[in-house]
């Protein structure tokens, strides 16, 4: 008997396959307008897990959460904008930069964990979702742009846009719109420390897939969820103050049960990330992390090139905006590329053909990695 053994390559015409990439061609962000300095949280009263009086005067309790987190302003949402509103905003602005016609947009993918929040309430609203309400506000008309949200802690953003790869890669969208909007002022407990790190903030990209010989775009991924014990480490929880009402519950973090565990797994994800290149580690020009806390990240780049035998990491390597921006979760990264490809971040720029590696850690607890480029 004799067998002829075909492949799906034998079946299509005789030219070479034709490459697709999932390509940045726009960004946007949306800076709240209302600054929030370290100094006004020195009349804070702020209490500890057991819902006792933090003894340490208020003025050191914030001179160290600048020591370790970097942060010296947040920006918070005015009254009248909620997280669908900013979301709104930056997305706008990614499509004015990608120089696209809203209308040809395939999806909308919008990365956040609270919905929207009024001021001065705690209770969230993500019905409709804010992926709806965002395409809404756009005045987007066509029926076949889908619109979600995505619930993936800090993270967020990044996995939108490795599932935004994905359904590029099979052949359900062309283009897409990936957002990070959030509004975190709102569901801070203001006798919990841990409140000082959150902000609110928006940040968008227009993806698309790009065919041809060209070398920008994704090059790998990976993402991790650790889902036993650390299932626990960001949560929602009643206040730190004896008084308060049990049942409204705030963001709760265990801030150094987070921090052992970026910096037992996450540069281990990175590297997975960008091995999957092929590339060596001296080609990549930029990291951009999520922007939790500067003393974090700074360890987690540095643990991240240990791991190649390199002791220190390069100068430059990690833009930050956290000293004036804060931790708005699903917005850092999106927000912080915009504004490095805008010249806002001083000593930090980007040329074509520049390798960077996006890496994210957040409640799940959950970790991802892009490695992209320019």
């Amino acid at each position: 008997m004799i067998c002829f053994i075909f492949t799906f390559r034998d079946c299509l015409p005789d030219k070479k396959f034709i490459k697709l990439r999932t390509v940045i061609t726009g960004t946007g962000c949306y800076i709240p307008s209302e600054v929030k300095t370290n100094t006004e949280f020195t009349i804070h009263h702020f209490y500890g897990e057991d819902h006792e009086p933090i003894p340490t005067p208020q003025h050191e309790v914030v001179e160290k959460f600048k020591q370790i987190t970097g942060i010296i302003e947040r920006r918070y949402a005015s009254e009248d904008l909620n997280a669908s509103d900013i979301g709104a905003i930056a997305a706008a602005k990614a499509i004015e930069n990608a120089g696209i016609d809203p209308e040809t947009i395939d999806q909308v993918i919008v990365a956040q964990n609270f919905g929207n929040v009024i001021k001065h309430t705690i209770q969230t609203d993500a019905v409709p979702s804010i992926a709806s309400r965002i395409k809404h506000t756009l005045g987007i008309k066509n029926p076949s742009c889908v619109c979600y949200d995505i619930l993936f802690g800090c993270p967020g953003w990044l996995q939108g846009v490795i599932q935004a790869d994905a359904f590029f890669k099979a052949g359900i969208a062309r283009k897409i719109l990936v957002i990070g909007t959030e509004t975190l002022s709102r569901v801070i407990d203001k006798y919990d420390r841990d409140s000082m790190i959150f902000s609110d903030g928006a940040g968008a990209t227009v993806l698309e897939s790009k065919e041809g010989n060209g070398n920008s775009g994704i090059l790998s991924t990976a993402v991790q969820s650790h889902c036993v014990e650390e299932v626990n480490y960001i949560n929602m929880g009643k206040s730190y103050f004896p008084g308060a009402d049990p049942s409204i519950r705030y963001i709760k973090m265990k801030g150094r049960k987070v921090y052992e565990y970026a910096l037992v797994h996450v540069p281990g994800a990175m590297k997975d990330c960008f091995d999957k290149t092929g590339l060596p580690i001296t080609s990549l020009k930029k990291i951009f992390i999520h922007q939790a806390n500067e003393k974090m990240d700074e360890a987690i780049v540095k643990a991240f090139y240990k791991l190649y035998s390199i002791p220190k990491a390069p100068e430059y390597i990690m833009p930050m905006n956290i000293q004036k921006m804060g931790n708005s979760s699903v917005a850092t990264i999106p927000t912080l590329l915009d504004m490095v490809y805008k010249g806002m971040i001083p000593d930090h720029d980007l040329h074509k053909d520049d390798i960077v590696l996006f890496a994210s850690v957040g409640a799940g607890m959950n970790i991802n990695a892009i490695t992209y480029r320019i």
